[in-house]
């Protein structure tokens, strides 16, 4: 199947934004139909709320709960997991499925889209993506199911539907809910066991394929390391780098990330919106509005009440994001962590970026500061068009809702709904860029040059 597309030209960074491009094509098309809404719908709305659903976002120019039926819910649902894993992950997986086999060559691309290493474990590892996804999924729905009160919702089949929906929201870190005011809603907001829940499918959606089969590779191996130790007195069964370097810096930054914001919202909003919740609700809720900007969308407060500098937070964890090869957008984790240890060499007077024992390459480097000063240039021209487009609103606003958008986060100040049709245009441009990333897309539309054998003299250039 994917060795037939060298004859019209497309390579896998090519590919990988076609598949999004049509994905959102038939789920335009889908929610265009009269049985998916409750009324009229415009195309633009219908092609802002696939995208926004494709590429995990969770903006909203409708009233999911109202303004689509069970139908039209559903075709979002399906356009959230199929935009959180990847189109092309299910397409060559399930093409592989039912051929008995692949060719090298479409293993390559598969490779190249899935930043897969080995050839031989691509299409391993795309299994193991399709069951770790399905496995946590009906975990987190179980989990979300059993914290639902059945006077606010009686229908067994109500509450085992809402709890898929939520879980495959949370996961692939889309942030659409069903929920009229979302999480704030009466009944829900006061509800910690379920925002557990969605805390720990987002969270582990934004830690990406590889390092969760990485994490569960590493368990695995500490396990059996303290078995052999404590039963058969073995300790030669040490393995280094077992956790890869990349997991490695990821995780700690993830983790680090949630810590600050939750201790920063915790400690500056402890007297605003947090003042409604009573003891440990507090610290659910600071921890809740800190991990859900990173990428994930959920909203149990109301971000209009937050302090200015609680939005300036906020912002900045939208813009760091999720991890790579996650559900997840933003600059990612790894990029602004190669970031701070390049400051910090630079401060030392180092030459290399050297962490756990290991020196990060220059490619990696390169890509961080590429993949940085991107997303700057992209939020500007974004913030300018819709400043032009909409003079009315506050710059505040406009910055808010374009790194949302940017970031694939989906949480907004209350403006999107009132932007006028060309706004929504650039938020959809946002929302695509950000998902496929810019670096993808200049890849993708940009002849790439052959290696040479030869090295110009360098020459220092005055930076400061």
């Amino acid at each position: 199947m994917l060795s037939r597309i060298k004859y019209i030209g497309l390579n896998p960074a090519r590919l990988f934004v076609l598949s999004f491009l049509g994905l959102i094509l038939i789920g335009t098309i889908l929610l265009l139909l009269p049985i998916s809404t409750t009324g009229s719908i415009s195309l633009i709305d219908a092609l802002f709320t696939t995208t926004s659903a494709v590429c995990v976002t969770g903006l909203v120019a409708l009233d999911t709960s109202k303004d689509f039926t069970l139908f039209g819910q559903t075709v979002i649902m399906v356009m959230i997991q199929a935009g959180g894993l990847g189109i092309l992950t299910f397409a060559s997986y399930f093409s592989y499925f039912f051929k008995g086999g692949s060719s090298y060559e479409d293993q390559l691309t598969i490779g190249n889209i899935s930043n897969i290493e080995k050839i031989d474990e691509i299409f391993k590892t795309l299994k193991r993506i399709l069951i770790i996804t399905i496995g946590i999924e009906a975990v987190g729905a179980f989990f979300i199911l059993t914290s639902l009160s059945s006077a606010l919702m009686p229908g067994l089949g109500d509450r085992i539907y809402f709890s898929v929906f939520h879980s495959i929201s949370a996961f692939c870190n889309a942030g659409f809910s069903t929920l009229p005011h979302g999480i704030m809603e009466n009944g829900y907001v006061d509800n910690y066991r379920f925002q557990l829940s969605l805390i720990f499918l987002f969270v582990l959606g934004g830690l990406g394929f590889p390092i969760v089969i990485n994490l569960l590779k590493y368990l695995k191996h500490l396990i059996r390391r303290t078995f052999l130790q404590i039963f058969n007195h073995k300790k030669d069964v040490y393995k280094p780098w077992v956790m890869k370097l990349g997991s490695k810096i990821n995780l700690i930054t993830t983790f680090s990330l949630i810590v600050i914001g939750t201790i920063l919202i915790f400690i500056n909003e402890y007297n605003n919106i947090l003042s409604s919740h009573q003891g440990v609700g507090k610290f659910v809720t600071a921890l809740f509005t800190a991990t859900t900007p990173r990428t994930a969308g959920f909203n149990s407060v109301d971000f209009n009440q937050l302090h200015l500098s609680s939005l300036i937070i906020i912002i900045i964890l939208m813009w760091i994001g999720a991890s790579p090869a996650s559900t997840g957008g933003g600059i990612k984790t790894s990029t602004f962590a190669i970031a701070v240890l390049n400051f910090i060499s630079l401060a030392r007077g180092r030459k290399n970026i050297e962490v756990y024992s290991r020196e990060v390459s220059e490619t990696s480097i390169r890509r961080a500061f590429a993949v940085m000063t991107l997303s700057v240039v992209v939020l500007g021209i974004g913030s300018l068009l819709i400043s032009y487009f909409d003079e009315g609103l506050r710059l505040l606003d406009i910055i808010f809702e374009s790194v949302s958008a940017y970031s694939t986060v989906g949480l907004s100040l209350g403006i999107t709904p009132t932007l006028s049709s060309a706004s929504k245009l650039v938020l959809i441009i946002l929302m695509f860029i950000g998902r496929v990333t810019t670096l993808t897309l200049l890849i993708a539309f940009f002849k790439q040059v052959r290696m040479s054998n030869y090295t110009y003299p360098s020459e220092e250039i005055l930076i400061n």
